[in-house]
């Protein structure tokens, strides 16, 4: 086998892991043929400078996911069919809505997912191992949630984001956008008039418009939503005041405070998605715009990018009285979130295991933060200053060809166009530093994004 593997230290992602992503993108690629011997464990360690153990871990990955099987006396083998044939690059990326699904060995540079290699795995084993533990229960779930996780979370909330909440004006839902359906399917009716940021979250958008909605585009800002001109006859405006997704902005208290009086003096809720709360790397954040005032915002939070979106856990805050119609319809519509995921979260956090992990990746989201900015130097940038990803203001044409190129060199960004929901107005590439396997990864991702915005191709 003559592959060049290499490991890095300084990634902060496990040696182990390093060698697992980059063996499965060789497997993936056709690289390492099916039916292929690998070396011998000691002999892979020797070459690579590290102790077998890591060597050893990274096989026992491979075995478990069926890439690589053992043949008795003999050694360790690329299993059989499963990588007969290279797999094929596309020759083009496109810019619409469909998603490109990232293949072996791509850097994947969208936004919307966190950074899983730092996670704490035997904290995290440990939970999932006492929470699949208990014994199934017989009647039906709390649609509320588990009341020791609703306890736990009153008090994560109130420590990280600043605000105080009731417990029963708290739901455990399947996540933020759970929560917002669960939201409309209660408050909206077909036909009801709803605010949304333009550009914004369009995940969002589609569960607003499967409940019939009439959507109004709502323009933003470097500061995030634009509160004056607001119609006074939406009857909820969705946004995401901590880290306006994708321009970036957060949300001036001034602005803050405009937003609450606008809805009260119109009789509307505001649904607060909480995106990317946690991380801001200029000063610390700013409270949930929910403490402001709780009788007309229902603030959505969810562990997908504290965590990650495997643990499948968002929560919905309210006034206790909006809670209990939303809870009321929860049932009617027989919707539940899991036990198991639920009890492992309670137990991350009543150990203070999901605290610390924030903590770590703050540092290393900043660390993440630095590494893209550095390396796209000379590209006017927004919204670095909070959150997983920023956006690097170029023109359209060049935003689409940067895609496309970048694209076929197994590179994964995405422009703004993709979060417009109606003609674009402004132009650009988000970045996200959460996906990208590791600080190497990422730099020279960002670095080939860089030389390819600003080669001079345009006219």
């Amino acid at each position: 086998m003559d592959l060049p593997l290499t490991v890095d230290r300084d990634a902060g992602e496990p040696l182990s892991a390093q060698l697992v992503r980059q063996l499965r993108a060789a497997m993936g690629e056709g690289r390492l043929a099916a039916g292929e011997r690998l070396p011998a464990s000691r002999a892979l360690a020797a070459v690579l400078g590290v102790g077998r153990t890591v060597v050893t871990e990274a096989y026992e990955q491979l075995y478990a996911e069926g890439w690589l099987e053992g043949r008795h006396g003999s050694g360790t083998y690329v299993t059989e069919g499963v990588a007969a044939s290279p797999v094929p690059r596309p020759q083009s990326v496109t810019t619409g809505s469909a998603r490109r699904v990232a293949r072996p060995g791509d850097i994947d540079l969208r936004p919307g997912l966190a950074w899983v290699g730092a996670l704490d795995t035997p904290a995290w084993r440990r939970a999932w191992r006492l929470a699949s533990g208990a014994p199934p229960q017989q009647q039906r779930p709390d649609p509320y949630g588990l009341p020791g996780l609703r306890l736990a979370l009153a008090d994560y909330i109130r420590r990280s984001r600043g605000v105080t909440c009731p417990v029963d004006g708290i739901v455990v839902t399947r996540g933020a956008t759970n929560g917002l359906d669960l939201l409309a399917a209660t408050v909206l009716r077909p036909g009801d008039r709803v605010g949304v940021e333009e550009p914004g979250y369009s995940r969002a958008r589609a569960v607003l418009v499967a409940r019939g909605c009439e959507l109004v585009p709502c323009p933003v800002d470097a500061q995030g939503l634009v509160v004056d001109g607001l119609p006074d006859d939406l009857r909820l405006v969705y946004t995401t005041p901590s880290h306006q997704f994708p321009m970036g902005g957060v949300l001036p208290v001034p602005r803050r405070q405009a937003l609450l009086a606008w809805a009260r003096r119109n009789g509307a809720l505001v649904a607060e998605d909480d995106y990317d709360g946690e991380f801001r790397y200029d000063v610390a954040p700013l409270p949930a715009l929910y403490g402001l005032d709780p009788d007309v915002v229902v603030y959505l939070g969810t562990t997908a990018k504290t965590l990650t979106q495997d643990m499948g856990i968002g929560w919905l805050v309210g006034r206790p009285d909006l809670v209990r119609s939303i809870v009321l319809r929860r049932e009617e519509l027989n919707d539940r979130t899991p036990a198991v995921p639920q009890d492992a979260l309670r137990i991350l956090l009543e150990r203070g295991d999901l605290d610390r992990h924030v903590r770590r990746m703050r540092k290393e989201y900043a660390r993440r933060r630095d590494v893209v900015v550095q390396a796209l130097d000379g590209l006017p940038l927004r919204g670095d200053t909070a959150g997983l990803h920023l956006v690097a203001d170029v023109p359209a044409r060049t935003a689409d060809r940067v895609v496309r190129e970048a694209g076929e060199r197994g590179v994964l960004v995405e422009t703004l166009d993709r979060h417009h929901a109606g003609p674009r107005r402004a132009s650009g590439l988000v970045i996200g530093y959460g996906s990208a396997a590791n600080l190497a990864e990422l730099r020279a991702g960002c670095g080939l994004v860089r030389r390819l915005a600003l080669s001079r191709r345009d006219g």
